[in-house]
C-alpha cells in the first residue's frame, strides 16, 4: 500500500514522498524501509535520527527542529498512537475460525446459538444458554446454564462464563477468564469456622468490554457485579463481588477490587493497585502503580502510595524518605545538645 493511500484512509496530512510502498507497521527501533512507525511519547524523539522506517506518524504540533532536520516522510494527525492502532489493521488481521460447530463440542438441546457463530473443539454450552450472532468460542470454552452471550463476542480458549451471567455485544474474553465465579463470601460461626454464603447474584459485562488473560469478575452474593460499557481489564485483575466498574475504566495488571467497590467513569488504576471494599472512586480518578486505597476518592483526583494520598503530596513525601536516616541523626544530636544544656542549667541553679 502506498503511503499516500494510508494518509487518505487515516485522514492524515502527508509530508514527503507519498509513493513509498508500505507493507507493515513497527516500532521506531525495529521498523524497516517499508514499514510505518509512530512517535507519540516525545521522550523517544532522538530515535527519529536512527530509525530505518519508511514513514512516521507525528502529531500536528510536532516540530522537527526539536531534534534536527528530518527527511523521513511523515503523516500528521491529532493522535499518532490512535492512528497507528488503525494502521496496524491494514496489515494484520487475527485469524478467525470458520463458521460452524466442531463435532467434539457439547451443546445442550435447549441452548440457542445465533447465526454465523463459530463453536470450537471441546466447547461446553449448557441448558438455556443464548449465544449471539457472529460469536466465536474457541476450544475448551465453557458456558454454564442460563448465561447470555451477545453478538460479535469472542471468547478465547478456557474462558468460562458461569450460570445466568450476562455478556453484552462485542465483548472479548481472553484465555482463562472467569466471569461469575462465586464471590468470596463467608459468615464466621461461633466455633471460628466459616459458613459459605450462597452467591445468588450474577455478573454482568456490558458492551465493548475486554477482559484479558486469567482475570476474574466474581458474581454477587445478592444483586449483581457489573463491568460497564467500554471498560478494559488487564491480565490477573480481580473484581470482587457486587463491585461496579464504570464506563471506559482501565484496570491494569494485578489490580484488585474488594467487594462492593464502586468506580466511576474513566477511572485508571495502574498495575497492582488495591481498593478496599465498600469504597467509591469518582469519575476520572487515577491511581498510580501499587497504590493502596483505603478510603473514598473524589472525582478528578490522582492518588499514589499507601495509604493512598494526593499525588503531589506523595511525591513530596517520597523526596523526604531517602533523607530520614540523616534527619534521625540530626534529631538525636539536637536532643543531646538540649539535654546537655538542661543539665548545665540545673548545675548552675
Amino acid at each position: 500500500m502506498k503511503l499516500k493511500e494510508i494518509a487518505e484512509k487515516l485522514e492524515c496530512t502527508l509530508e514527503g514522498n507519498g509513493e513509498v510502498e508500505i507493507t507493515g507497521a513497527n516500532s521506531l527501533e525495529r521498523a524497516g524501509p517499508n514499514e510505518l512507525t509512530f512517535l507519540a511519547n516525545r521522550r523517544y524523539t532522538p530515535l527519529l535520527k536512527s530509525t530505518r522506517a519508511g514513514a512516521v506518524l507525528l502529531a500536528q504540533d510536532f516540530v522537527a527542529k526539536d531534534f534536527g532536520p528530518m527527511s523521513l516522510p511523515a503523516l500528521r494527525c491529532a493522535d499518532p498512537y490512535l492512528a497507528f492502532a488503525h494502521a496496524l489493521e491494514f496489515f494484520y488481521r487475527p485469524p478467525r475460525p470458520s463458521v460452524g460447530t466442531h463435532p467434539t463440542a457439547v451443546i445442550a438441546p435447549t441452548a440457542c446459538i445465533g447465526p454465523n457463530a463459530s463453536i470450537g473443539p471441546f466447547v461446553v454450552i449448557e441448558d438455556d444458554v443464548q449465544i449471539g450472532v457472529n460469536a466465536v468460542l474457541h476450544s475448551h470454552v465453557v458456558i454454564y446454564r442460563g448465561a447470555k452471550i451477545g453478538d460479535d463476542c469472542y471468547a478465547h480458549s478456557h474462558a468460562v462464563v458461569r450460570e445466568f451471567c450476562q455478556i453484552g455485544d462485542r465483548v472479548i474474553l481472553q484465555n482463562g477468564v472467569v466471569i461469575g465465579a462465586d464471590g468470596f463470601g463467608f459468615a464466621k460461626q461461633a466455633d471460628g469456622s466459616h459458613y459459605k454464603m450462597v452467591q445468588s447474584g450474577v455478573a454482568v459485562i456490558e458492551d465493548d468490554v475486554e477482559v484479558q488473560a486469567n482475570s476474574c469478575v466474581d458474581r454477587a452474593t445478592v444483586g449483581e457485579t457489573r463491568v460497564r460499557r467500554g471498560a478494559k481489564l488487564d491480565n490477573f485483575v480481580q473484581v470482587g463481588h457486587a463491585s461496579d466498574v464504570g464506563e471506559n475504566a482501565i484496570l491494569c495488571a494485578q489490580v484488585g477490587l474488594a467487594g462492593s467497590s464502586h468506580l466511576g467513569k474513566n477511572v485508571l488504576l495502574a498495575g497492582q493497585v488495591g481498593v478496599a471494599g465498600h469504597l467509591s472512586l469518582g469519575d476520572n480518578v487515577i491511581a498510580t502503580a501499587q497504590s493502596g486505597i483505603p478510603n473514598d476518592v473524589p472525582s478528578n483526583t490522582m492518588v499514589s502510595g499507601y495509604p493512598a494520598m494526593e499525588n503531589k503530596l506523595w511525591l513530596k513525601c517520597c523526596a523526604v524518605f531517602g533523607k530520614l536516616p540523616e534527619l534521625q541523626k540530626t534529631v538525636r544530636e539536637l536532643k543531646k545538645v538540649l539535654e546537655r544544656g538542661k543539665r548545665m542549667e540545673e548545675d548552675d541553679g
